[in-house]
């Protein structure tokens, strides 16, 4: 079997790594470089994450991303000014219910995705951009590329994010909706606003900081072992480039319209009431790092016709917050079912047609009767 991958993100590299090491030829084509599109700087990672990298990835990359993960998020903090000081107002656990956390830890986003790239040179090719596919006589797939290449292969996955060019073409009727509503984020050095007791307030919860009219989402990474340290222990094959100049930070949400957007000083300017301390953590921010996510809506839909072709991630359902966590359980379970078609225990059709079953059942819960009809 041979499978090509279109995006290089969190879930199609998940999906290469297990493909890989379950002996199925892969191929993985991303648009953009090596360093990839700002997609913020950090991530909640999950039991769904964590299970999928450890099935997927080899034990030295699981190694090396577990160790430098931060402290247990058992909980999310809610912030007031309290007599002119930040104070910790209420609690709620995350259960993962309604929409809420599950427990998990926070990951350096850029890190872990040099992680998932470390090994895989000889299969992801850069600075190719997806364009088309065509389904051929003999059942297979062909690719093809702005550059004028074409790749051949008994599945295409899109792995290609919210504006998955495999989803227009595969299915057109799906679309995206544009909330209007941005989120800024960024990360400051720790050590730069130790001083505001913030981190020592929040410990390694994530924090939504209400003051005035100002809502600002708050997380410390204080990395579990340094990076630079766990690389020399766990995975020297990771460029040294990766782990360079990472330092503990605290990492920071503000929501904005798309009207309101312009840099972290000037969106911070429009708040209403900021606190000094909030303040402090804009203006001291790491400009290279700073990105703004547009937040989008795709509806649940019924199931379609299977075929050779399917996708996996934001490519499909979205999930602001979440999404990292779902893209890699979704990698993990196509793998699975992959695997089980590559060593002739199922029919591929019918093994992708599982895997989008399940897909769609956990994505879209409320779907789930229409999805499964």
């Amino acid at each position: 079997m041979r499978v090509i991958v279109i995006g290089a993100g969190l879930g199609g590299l998940t999906l290469a790594h297990g493909l890989r090491r379950a002996g199925i030829e892969v191929a993985v084509y991303e648009r953009d470089g090596v360093l990839g599109r700002p997609q913020g700087v950090s991530l909640h990672v999950d039991d769904r994450g964590i299970a999928a990298l450890r099935e997927c990835l080899p034990p030295a990359h699981v190694a090396m991303v577990e160790a430098t993960l931060g402290g247990a998020r058992e909980q999310t903090l809610t912030l007031s000014d309290v007599e002119g000081e930040l104070a910790v107002v209420a609690a709620r656990s995350s259960d993962g219910m309604s929409g809420r956390a599950r427990p998990g830890r926070q990951a350096h986003r850029p890190l872990l995705r040099a992680v998932l790239l470390t090994g895989l040179d000889d299969v992801v090719r850069f600075g190719a951009e997806f364009r088309r596919f065509e389904w051929r006589a003999d059942g297979r797939v062909r690719a093809f590329f702005a550059d004028g290449r074409t790749d051949t292969a008994d599945v295409l996955v899109g792995a290609d994010g919210v504006g998955s060019a495999v989803r227009r073409q595969y299915l057109p009727d799906v679309r995206v909706a544009d909330t209007g509503r941005r989120v800024m984020m960024g990360a400051t050095p720790l050590g730069v606003v130790a001083g505001l007791g913030l981190p020592g307030l929040i410990g390694d919860d994530p924090a939504v900081a209400r003051v005035g009219g100002t809502t600002m989402a708050l997380g410390v990474l204080r990395f579990g072992c340094r990076p630079v340290v766990a690389r020399e222990k766990w995975l020297p094959a990771l460029g040294s480039h990766a782990v360079a100049e990472i330092e503990d930070y605290v990492m920071w949400a503000l929501p904005v319209t798309k009207e309101r957007l312009g840099s972290p000083a000037e969106v911070w300017r429009q708040a209403d009431e900021p606190h000094p301390a909030l303040r402090s953590i804009v203006a001291e921010t790491r400009q290279d790092v700073t990105a703004v996510l547009r937040i989008g809506v795709i509806p649940p839909m019924p199931a379609w016709p299977v075929t050779p072709v399917t996708v996996l991630g934001d490519a499909i359902h979205l999930a602001p917050g979440f999404g990292g966590n779902l893209a890699m359980r979704d990698a993990n379970r196509l793998r699975e079912a992959l695997v089980e078609a590559d060593r002739g225990r199922l029919d591929l059709l019918d093994a992708i047609g599982a895997y989008e079953d399940t897909m769609r059942r956990d994505s879209f819960p409320t779907s789930s009767a229409k999805a499964s009809a």
